[in-house]
């Protein structure tokens, strides 16, 4: 028998293999993961289109998203974005050499810093996430309207039950 696509296969192979266990769960778990991975790699290109990897759209967008003017401590930018506070100094400090954002003093804190979007930043941004919306669209668009709405509705669901 011909297999569907390359989970359909593995499927396939342990049935035969191991017929006392159930592999079912391979094909939402499996096609998720590749699904995950095309996505993936169509968002990075457009991320690259603007000179941003991921992790640089993540930290800027958290920034845009934060409202005028713009800023957030590195522990709010880590909370954000699920990144560590290491790996968070690591992107400021390649953003600050690119000149996308800036650290300053708290106000309120004397120990702490702030990060905030210069307006090169504010600027490179607004056109990223604007061509990231768009070609969000236009992935989503592959699917009906009524089967984007039940997979996000599923989706929300199982990772609630998840803990995510």
């Amino acid at each position: 028998m011909s297999s569907p696509d390359h989970v359909a296969r593995i499927q396939e192979e342990w049935r035969r293999e191991r017929p006392d266990l159930d592999p079912s769960p391979q094909g939402v778990i499996g096609r998720l993961h590749l699904v995950a991975g095309l996505l993936t790699d169509e968002l990075v290109a457009v991320y690259a289109q603007h000179g941003l990897t991921e992790g640089d759209f993540d930290v800027l967008a958290t920034l845009r998203r934060a409202g005028a003017p713009y800023e957030r401590t590195p522990g709010e930018l880590a909370e954000h974005t699920m990144v560590t506070s290491g790996g968070m100094s690591k992107r400021i400090d390649r953003l600050e050499g690119a000149g996308l954002v800036s650290r300053r003093a708290s106000s309120t804190d004397g120990r702490g810093r702030v990060v905030a979007l210069t307006p090169d930043g504010l600027e490179r941004i607004d056109a990223a996430v604007t061509a990231h919306l768009a070609n969000e669209r236009r992935l989503v668009d592959e699917l009906s309207p009524a089967d984007a709405r039940a997979l996000e509705r599923i989706l929300t669901g199982w990772l609630g039950r998840l803990g995510g």
